[in-house]
């Protein structure tokens, strides 16, 4: 049933408050993100101010569109909101409606004025108030830890009343800190660092490196999945997907098997840096865990990354592994990665790869081949494809 008690939904904004002369660009920018996941809520309007955004329900439902709005990344927390005039008469039936809402025992009061000109202080709204819901109902006072916390918002030309605050993700919005290229292999950790950039405000793309047929069609249709589960919290993603078959049975003809892992992984940087390049991205990202596998030594970190020319950021590179299959299963993508479709760099898994690993070896073994044109090669043919929150249906939503 439509939960039709509140009129707005307030949107704090958290992390965002710490920002200077910046400010309003992070709030624009937030507010570009909300209407572009609410817009197919076409009865929705917006009202931005300087420590809030007013969604302006018109209708619309609000459980459905608060379960949209868990996914925007900048958003500290949200309340449902009923707007009423400055009469105190109207305020104490509104509060009255809300405490009235659910089966609550203690309540406490809470104004706050921005109009200081308001003919009655905080102190005597908050009593006036509490006077009408003790009078009506069986609720008590509990100023400590109280049921229900009733908010009132007193502005110069209308009064909000609020209850819970709902808990959002925070973080800082989508692009306001520029694009990430993610290097997306479909296994548990690359979807929970691409989230983590997402979440500091960094605009993501994917690159995949397929090896058909060693790969199958069912490991990309796996990461592509992957991708339209993470587009609810960015609208649209591309994923640039590397036909890598030539230059990964190259580097196994031409390098010794224990250092195949660390020349591939050389490669996929040297490829990033490419796409970095025409992309106009910053900064590469993925999801590399220190000492999880042999490439991810802090030897073997060091020498792979030498040769990117780009940031390498790596969110998960102090978490363990149950801390990051806690992250996917929240993220829902647990299930999807663990799928048994192999990608390139399982399928010819060498038995003993290097650990600690030497640059001057790296670069005496690439020098055995010429992989500059099969990264050329490479790069003339990647299929870059759009995924689009649009594609996904009312019932796919994650919360």
């Amino acid at each position: 049933m439509q939960d039709n008690t509140y009129d707005y939904i307030l949107c704090r904004f958290g992390e965002l408050t710490t920002k200077g002369k910046n400010r309003k660009d992070f709030i624009n920018r937030l507010l570009i993100n909300i209407k572009e996941r609410l817009k197919t809520f076409s009865g929705l309007t917006y009202e931005k101010t300087h420590d809030a955004i007013y969604i302006h329900l018109n209708g619309e439902d609000y459980e459905k569109v608060c379960a949209r709005l868990h996914t925007v990344y900048g958003l500290s927390n949200y309340s449902g909101a009923i707007r009423c005039s400055r009469d105190i008469e109207e305020v104490k039936k509104k509060a009255l409606l809300l405490a009235s809402k659910r089966d609550y025992q203690t309540f406490k009061v809470n104004a706050r004025r921005s109009d200081k000109n308001y003919p009655l202080d905080s102190d005597t709204i908050n009593r006036t108030v509490a006077a009408h819901i003790l009078k009506n109902s069986s609720l008590k006072v509990d100023v400590h830890r109280p049921d229900l916390m009733i908010y009132i918002i007193v502005k110069e030309d209308r009064i909000y009343l609020l209850d819970e605050k709902v808990v959002a993700i925070g973080g800082y919005p989508v692009g306001i800190n520029g694009k990430a290229l993610i290097m997306m292999s479909g296994g548990i950790d690359s979807p929970v660092a691409a989230s983590m950039m997402m979440k500091r405000g960094l605009k993501i793309e994917c690159l995949h490196f397929a090896s058909m047929p060693y790969t199958s069609k069912q490991a990309l249709d796996k990461v592509l999945t992957l991708i339209k589960k993470l587009t609810a919290y960015q609208s649209e993603i591309k994923i640039h997907v590397v036909p890598f078959t030539d230059l990964q049975l190259a580097i196994y003809d031409h390098t010794d098997e224990s250092y195949a892992i660390t020349i591939l992984r050389r490669m996929m940087y040297r490829i990033a840096d490419i796409i970095c390049n025409r992309r106009h991205i910053m900064t590469i990202a993925n999801g590399e865990s220190i000492g999880q596998v042999a490439s991810q030594t802090p030897e073997s970190l060091t020498v792979i990354g030498s040769c990117a020319k780009h940031l390498i950021i790596r969110p998960l590179a102090c978490l363990d592994k149950i801390e990051i299959i806690d992250m996917a299963k929240e993220l829902d993508t647990y299930e999807t990665s663990i799928l048994p479709y192999e990608d390139c760099c399982t399928i010819f898994s060498p038995k003993n790869p290097v650990t600690k690993p030497h640059e001057d070896k790296c670069l005496y073994y690439e020098s055995k081949f010429d992989y500059a044109a099969l990264i050329e090669d490479c790069v003339a043919n990647i299929e870059t494809i759009t995924i689009s929150s649009d594609d996904i249906d009312e019932e796919d939503d994650l919360f």
